[in-house]
């Protein structure tokens, strides 16, 4: 065997290990958002929440890992960063969930198909992530644009006196003022009732407008606080 071909020899080894040292990691969850602002807002809102309750809890094991990255990526870029996100990881991640909206993206449906097919969990939204802040106050099934969900978020933040009478898109405690009300389980009552009809087989995202699926990454979060 050449040197060169002892070197490559090694380097698979040292590579192997490497991999070798990554031990799975029980209650474990990575969520990748297509946002920089307002999902990984929404997103460590419980994240914090599930700390305070669960790491005083005597009666429970391990505080659940959540890491949460906000990178503002169009949609087949946002899987292929999840892929390396989930390989440079120290654990082994239980769950892995990509959330993004299909806004003007034309490859909405083939990022999810390719998505899943890794074993991501998609948590996807026709045509915003605000749809979804929306049903934690009203249901609907309006096929509005994004802008004109920001513009219902407006009138619903008035209306209740949240933050500072409007929606933004950078309030770090999102989570909370939108839960004022007992909004996510309401959003979440809200989703399946929408998504009730939903055929992951026939359906295609990109067509369901509007539509979510964030509930389900809700309801796999929420069971650490109900």
């Amino acid at each position: 065997m050449g040197t060169d071909d002892l070197f490559k020899k090694r380097r698979e080894q040292r590579k192997q290990r490497k991999r070798e040292f990554k031990t799975p990691k029980a209650n474990s969850f990575l969520i990748v958002t297509e946002g920089e602002r307002t999902e990984p807002f929404y997103f460590k809102g419980i994240q914090k929440l599930i700390k305070e309750k669960v790491g005083g809890a005597v009666d429970v094991i391990e505080v659940p890992t959540i890491d949460v990255y906000g990178q503002g990526s169009s949609t087949e870029k946002l899987i292929e960063i999840t892929e390396r996100l989930v390989k440079e990881a120290k654990i082994i991640y239980q769950n892995v969930w990509v959330v993004f909206d299909k806004d003007d993206f034309n490859d909405f449906d083939e990022a999810i198909k390719r998505g899943q097919s890794m074993g991501y969990n998609i948590a996807w939204s026709n045509q915003s992530f605000e749809y979804w802040l929306y049903m934690h106050f009203a249901y609907s099934d309006s096929a509005l644009h994004r802008e004109e969900w920001n513009k219902k978020l407006d009138e619903v933040f008035a209306q209740y006196g949240l933050g500072d009478g409007c929606y933004r898109k950078n309030y770090e405690d999102i989570y909370k003022l939108v839960d004022s009300y007992d909004g996510v389980n309401t959003a979440i009552k809200n989703a399946k009732r929408r998504m009730a009809d939903f055929n992951d087989k026939k359906d295609l995202p990109s067509k369901y407008d509007p539509g979510t699926k964030v509930h389900e990454l809700l309801i796999e979060l929420k069971k650490y606080l109900d």
